[in-house]
């Protein structure tokens, strides 16, 4: 048997929002969906392939949100709002395609359908939630605490059970695993090398496997958390 993939589930139902699509759009590997202070008019059902949905600060340093891949809503934020503008970035990290719903067009079908309504409202509440105890681990733990929490969400989006603990199946460098906690490259590497002289998790050709996730669990007070507030999707 193959070993399973550990994967938060989420309420809204995605093949009743493909009805309202306007169009099937590919995807390239590097170019952006989105970028923040465009217009928006428009949301994404992301059907095949990876984006990264990220901030860049002030002074430069890029701040990721979330890692999305099939079946995720991305340009969400823009509902109800007067002229709106994207908050974020959607970069394209594996190629594939989206399914691309205008929003004035959900916004009317939300207003008439009570079901449509009550699912989106529970998913946007699950995005706000994982949101914010992402914020909390990343103020009130620190840089250590803040890759810790980051590890243990990518075990629960994209971890996958082995013999030896739970391997993260998404091969990252150690910037852009920085880049989900706002830590530099440099803080990163030091805290996977304390974590691989520790026996905590091992790295195989990019990859991580969390042998102790118990551990990680323990040093930031984890609350178990669902895995559908505790993902990096």
């Amino acid at each position: 048997m193959a070993p399973a993939v550990i994967k938060p589930t989420h309420s809204i139902e995605i093949k009743e929002l493909l009805h309202f699509a306007d169009r099937h759009m590919k995807t390239q590997k590097g170019s952006y969906i989105f970028q923040e202070g465009m217009d928006a008019d428009e949301l994404y059902i992301v059907l095949s392939g990876k984006i990264q949905i990220s901030k860049i600060t002030a002074d430069g340093r890029e701040l990721t949100f979330r890692l999305c891949g099939e079946n995720e809503i991305i340009g969400e934020l823009t509902l109800f709002t007067s002229e709106p503008k994207y908050l974020l970035n959607a970069l394209v990290l594996e190629a594939g395609e989206v399914a691309v719903i205008k929003k004035d067009v959900l916004e009317r079908e939300i207003l008439k359908n009570s079901t449509l309504a009550y699912e989106f409202m529970k998913w946007m509440s699950d995005h706000f939630r994982n949101t914010q105890t992402k914020f909390r681990d990343l103020v009130l733990n620190g840089k250590k605490g803040a890759l810790y929490s980051t590890l243990i969400r990518m075990t629960n989006s994209y971890g996958i059970k082995v013999k030896d603990g739970i391997l993260i199946d998404l091969p990252l460098t150690n910037q852009e695993l920085g880049n989900f906690c706002g830590t530099s490259r440099e803080s990163t590497n030091r805290i996977l090398g304390e974590l691989k002289k520790g026996g905590i998790i091992t790295i195989l050709n990019g990859k991580i496997t969390v042998k102790n996730l118990q551990y990680l669990k323990n040093e930031i007070g984890c609350e178990n958390c669902s895995a559908v507030y505790c993902s990096i999707e």
